[in-house]
């Protein structure tokens, strides 16, 4: 039996997290649900992409990912199953999962037919509809079962960096602020490194600050772990596990890291310039 994960930005204030797991374990007292987080800033789909494209993949093969964010039901929208790198993942059609996948392609997408063969009524579509579709598959049921095959899935536009290669310099945008305040941009490592092939050195720029170097992890920037707390609150750019460029503040937090310190929010601009 497969594993079922939950991400919403339904918060664990109100009652609808635990309505959904009810349901789910209403259907199959066994289910195993895992949360991702409820968290997500309401409506917020990079956010939410960012945070599932870079979890989904340290669960077994062939769990089933609910992602209940902006998912209000009206009849003029989908919902649809992207089965994707060999998990399945349920979700309004708002165009998330294209965000989630901007670079893979799915083996199958589904719009989700389980809701109107009876001309059900839906008051909570992660009730009424995403938990009766996880547990099919959670159960091993076909896709075929409770959806049909969709062509023309909602599609988003993520945002890539790109190379100015007559200004010799990389523009990247901020995509992301995690719960320390480190600010993620969306340069990855392989784009630089690419784009740099040729040149000597390079310059982190944002507002009006600068960085010339790019650690490999948070720790590397300690050069003496015996006077390790006087490293507390440098400032440095660092590749992330996700192999993005971040900027991060040493030991920092929500209200001390980067974002804060730097003023940066998401959508500004982050760049590279080679020299």
């Amino acid at each position: 039996m497969s594993v079922i994960t939950f991400t919403s930005d339904y918060g664990l204030v109100d009652h609808r997290v635990a309505s959904v797991k009810g349901k789910i374990l209403t259907l199959n007292e066994q289910a195993t649900i895992v949360d991702i987080t409820h968290n997500i800033q309401a409506y917020n789909l990079l956010q939410t992409a960012y945070i599932v494209r870079n979890s989904y993949s340290y669960f077994p093969k062939g769990t089933v990912h609910i992602i209940s964010v902006d998912s209000f039901y009206t009849k003029e929208r989908k919902c649809i199953l992207y089965k994707a790198d060999g998990h399945y993942f349920i979700a309004a059609d708002n165009g998330v999962l294209s965000l989630i996948f901007y670079d893979i392609k799915p083996e199958e997408v589904y719009e989700i037919t389980l809701n109107n063969r009876f001309d059900d009524e839906v008051t909570f579509t992660s009730t009424d509809i995403f938990a009766p579709v996880a547990v099919h598959l959670q159960n091993g049921g076909l896709p075929e079962v409770i959806g049909r095959k969709f062509n023309t899935p909602k599609q988003l536009s993520f945002p890539r960096a790109v190379f100015n290669e007559s200004e010799k310099i990389i523009i990247g945008e901020i995509m992301y602020i995690d719960n320390f305040g480190n600010v993620v941009s969306n340069i990855t490592r392989k784009f630089l490194e690419k784009s740099g092939l040729g040149f000597q050195s390079f310059i982190v720029k944002f507002r009006n600050l600068a960085l010339t170097r790019i650690y490999n992890q948070y720790t590397d920037l300690v050069q003496d772990w015996t006077i390790e707390h006087e490293f507390h609150g440098k400032a440095a750019a660092v590749f992330n596990d996700a192999g993005l460029l971040e900027l991060t503040i040493y030991k920092g937090h929500r209200e001390s890291g980067a974002r804060t310190l730097f003023g940066l929010k998401v959508g500004e601009s982050i760049y590279i310039e080679f020299q």
